[in-house]
């Protein structure tokens, strides 16, 4: 009879497991289709290995227990497991049982960093209407001139659809009432000024980090950073922000370089399909980030959502030969390092600042081959830091910086000859120097294991070498062993 009873036992555990699989199968298909399937194909195979080695050791288990009459051991197996439970549930700190990752605790204002689970049913659901960028790297020669022209982002919709915006029923309409203006059309800019427009579409769509390597990421005009704005103190600056239709967040956007609440953020919340115009003023000069933020900030930020503002002199800067725009950041995955697949958003490794991307212009290798100089050519770089946690330690391998502006300050004092330069995160740097030798110029945060993570980039610099600031042997090496 127990022989009988284990026998049956053991087939209901290997029935339940292969009907759960089923069941989870079928409900990813349900709800995003086979595109869905094919993101999630890495997790579903280790979860399904997962899910076999569980049931192998609890069919051992039941096993030994059976054949060693040992109701005794069963029972104190039982309290060990809920022992552990309850250990680990108030040692964790608040448990949010119906978020991922379950224990994530916040006291910052708004919503905990925590992804609820609806949202994660939600966006399997919605899967199909986010759009594929292919690259998601904002090309760093992408820097505008002293005249700033209105960025144009390819839209299927009209205005008037704008205007009418559809609400996904999964948020509430955020109402800002009157508050919209932070200065009043009739405002005019300063003698010589101007009147700058600048477009910003709020975008939730999937990129890959590297080949094989999927993330959600939320932009600011389809790439990370978003576009390089460029105005002149005393302009009056006009925002449109558009929240794409198919988004399922809310979003808005933070000008560092706007004297106002929230920089604008608390006149520019827009649900999805929603459009807001705002205005500021320019009044300070220098390079300023931008950002989401909605709470949770962090989180909208650790997705892509940032960008520079330069706010030049009224005088203008001086002139140089190449211009490059370049933005460090970085991103919190639930997949270790190179894991493949579709990558979910990790709350708990981002409030332990412990991100495994970090980037250039969004991604690793978003730097590689766009850059290039010429020998003679004077350069300058605006670089900006969209981390949450970490400081960048901008270098570059075989370059001095004739000129800094440290946290990217225009009318403060410079520093000269500077080998590397702070930049905290939400703040940013100019740099400037005259490239003197042919070659492939290496750029870095120096913390170098971010360089594994991928922080990095290449300046290629063309023309004739001078032997008498360097020579020696350039042939290639094998780089094998440390």
């Amino acid at each position: 009879m127990k022989k009988f009873s284990l026998q049956y036992v053991s087939i209901a555990i290997v029935i339940a497991y292969v009907f759960l699989s089923i069941l989870i199968i079928s409900t990813i298909f349900v709800l995003g289709g086979p595109n869905l399937l094919s993101y999630l194909k890495v997790t579903l195979v280790q979860g399904l290995g997962m899910g076999m080695a569980l049931t192998a050791s609890l069919f051992f288990f039941l096993r030994l227990v059976w054949r060693l009459h040992a109701v005794p051991m069963g029972v104190a197996m039982i309290f060990f497991v809920v022992g552990a439970a309850m250990f680990v549930s108030v040692s964790m700190g608040r448990m949010y049982s119906l978020q991922y990752p379950v224990f994530v605790n916040s006291f910052g204002p708004g919503q905990g960093p925590g992804l609820p689970l609806k949202n994660v049913f939600t966006f399997f659901k919605n899967i199909d209407n986010f759009e594929v960028v292919e690259d998601i790297s904002r090309n760093p020669n992408d820097v505008p001139g002293s005249k700033v022209v209105k960025e144009e982002t390819v839209v299927s919709e009209t205005e008037d659809e704008y205007k009418e915006g559809v609400v996904l029923d999964s948020l509430e309409p955020i109402d800002m009432g009157d508050t919209l203006e932070m200065v009043d059309e009739s405002t005019k800019p300063d003698n010589e000024g101007e009147v700058v427009e600048v477009y910003l579409e709020t975008t939730e769509v999937l990129s890959e980090i590297a080949p094989g390597i999927t993330f959600n990421y939320w932009t600011f005009n389809n790439t990370v950073p978003g576009p390089l704005v460029r105005v002149k103190e005393g302009d009056i600056v006009e925002v449109t922000i558009h929240n794409k239709e198919t988004n399922l967040h809310h979003h808005n956007v933070d000008f560092h370089a706007a004297t106002g609440p929230g920089g604008g953020g608390a006149v520019s919340i827009v649900n999805p399909g929603e459009t807001k115009v705002f205005r500021f003023k320019a009044m300070k000069p220098g390079l300023f980030v931008y950002h989401c933020a909605v709470p949770n900030m962090a989180v909208h930020m650790a997705h892509g959502m940032y960008g520079l503002i330069l706010v030049e002199p009224k005088a203008g800067l001086p002139e140089v030969d190449k211009e490059f725009y370049v933005m460090q950041g970085e991103l919190y995955t639930t997949g270790s390092l190179g894991r493949m697949g579709l990558q979910i958003f990790d709350a708990k490794k981002m409030m332990d600042g412990v991100p495994e991307y970090v980037t250039f212009n969004g991604r690793p290798g978003g730097l590689a081959e766009h850059m290039q100089a010429k020998v003679g050519d004077r350069v300058r770089m605006y670089v900006g830091n969209g981390g949450v946690a970490h400081n960048s330690s901008f270098h570059i391998v075989g370059e001095i910086f004739d000129t800094v502006y440290p946290e990217a300050s225009i009318g403060g004092a410079l520093l000269h000859n500077v080998q590397t330069t702070n930049i905290p995160a939400g703040g940013a740097t100019i740099v400037e120097f005259e490239v003197d030798y042919p070659g492939n110029y290496v750029l870095v945060d120096h913390a170098l294991m971010r360089t594994d993570k991928g922080a990095w980039g290449v300046l290629t610099v063309t023309g004739k070498a001078d032997p008498t600031i360097m020579d020696g042997d350039f042939g290639t090496h094998n780089h094998e062993g440390h």
